[in-house]
């Protein structure tokens, strides 16, 4: 097979990986506290076979996400909680570690534990799993302390638990396969003092539904000159096996 060809059929390919990716990030545009994953294609030379290497091709990856943050709404909801410029709630995983997310839409269980939109428990500053107790209605602070609302026969809120808030450097948290960022040398990070929360609020998406739709008719549009090379490059190997037929 020639080469240009084989480069073509590869630059589909990959052109089909970036669909893939955009189309993962506009299904997320509303989901709360979602982060883009950005999609970029580095250049990779063709190995193998005598001769130079006159012919490279593209090849699909994802660097990072997006960690811009999202549009703040504001839901009046307790458990709604945003944090305010940098930083990550803390969850615990199926598998016992610890992760990070941008998802502040809490609920309680049955058992009054605190758990993240996906069911996850939201850990405190010693790692332990949040109970809010029974029959509570509370309320999240800046400093992401959580406490009792105080009723009519209360003189003064008591504190119930803290949230622990984690803001390591950008180039420290990858995406794992789950949506949740972690470490990307393992362990755990520290609380962090100086975030800050907002109650009755949750954080969108920092998805750009148009940017992501301008996105994929590019790279259909580069698909479309891709199968159009391919095209002209059989054509062109055709119309050569037809001149050395007739020599």
């Amino acid at each position: 097979m020639d080469r240009a060809l084989y480069i073509a059929a590869t630059g589909a390919r990959e052109l089909m990986r970036r669909q893939d990716i955009q189309t993962n990030n506009l299904s997320n545009a509303l989901t709360p506290g979602f982060r883009a994953e950005v999609a970029a294609q580095r250049t990779a030379p063709v190995i193998g076979g005598a001769g130079l290497r006159t012919r490279a091709y593209a090849v699909e990856s994802t660097p990072g996400a997006d960690l811009s943050a999202g549009p703040m709404m504001a839901t009046g909801r307790d458990l709604d909680v945003a944090i305010q410029g940098d930083g990550w709630f803390a969850v615990r995983t199926p598998d016992g570690g610890e992760a990070y997310t941008r998802a502040g839409g809490f609920e309680t269980t049955p058992e009054g534990m605190l758990v993240d939109p996906a069911g996850r428990p939201v850990l405190d500053p010693n790692g332990e799993v949040i109970m809010i107790p029974p029959d509570t209605k509370v309320q999240v602070n800046a400093d992401g302390s959580i406490s009792s609302v105080p009723e009519v026969d209360r003189v003064q809120a008591a504190q119930i638990a803290n949230l622990k808030l984690v803001n390591p450097p950008a180039n420290a948290v990858e995406r794992g396969p789950d949506g949740l960022f972690r470490l990307r040398q393992g362990g755990v990070a520290p609380m962090a003092q100086e975030v800050r929360v907002a109650g009755g609020m949750i954080e969108g998406s920092n998805v750009s539904a148009v940017d992501t739709m301008v996105e994929m008719i590019a790279a259909a549009r580069h698909y479309d000159v891709q199968i159009q090379l391919m095209q002209n490059s059989d054509q062109n190997q055709r119309a050569a096996t037809q001149i050395l037929s007739m020599s």
